[in-house]
């Protein structure tokens, strides 16, 4: 069953999950580059846009996309998109790579533990533009 659109309005948010696969990782330490916390934002805004406006929309800007902490592969990460600013085509939104769950590597190759509170790995503001 399909859920019906709701107009969009700023405070609409959407929250992804996913875990970081170790085939992810770039660089020493499992570290994962800043170019996947990007991709992660396309996608959650992607799904706001459907729900909001029945099209993928089209990403126009990214703006102050800060690097907070490190993501590594083996993480639990949550990917969160807010409307900030609701324009005739343009969805301009915050977002947010939060870091839920990370290895222990030093307890074992499959030891992990919860982050609490989250750890904010990335930060950006973008604007999507969507059909007339």
């Amino acid at each position: 069953m399909t859920e019906p659109q709701r107009p969009a309005s700023v405070g609409m948010a959407l929250v992804h999950r996913r875990y970081v696969p170790y085939a992810h990782a770039h660089y020493a330490g499992n570290l994962v580059d800043g170019a996947y916390s990007l991709a992660l934002f396309g996608d959650v805004a992607t799904e706001l846009c459907i729900r909001t406006d029945g099209d993928e929309g089209l990403f126009a800007s990214y703006s102050d996309v800060q690097f907070r902490a490190p993501v590594r592969a083996g993480d639990c990460v949550e990917v969160s998109a807010t409307l900030v600013r609701v324009g005739r085509r343009s969805r301009e939104m915050d977002f947010a790579v939060r870091v839920t769950a990370r290895g222990a590597v030093g307890r074992g190759e499959s030891a992990a533990d919860p982050v609490e509170p989250a750890l904010v790995a990335t930060t950006a503001r973008g604007v999507v533009v969507v059909p007339g």
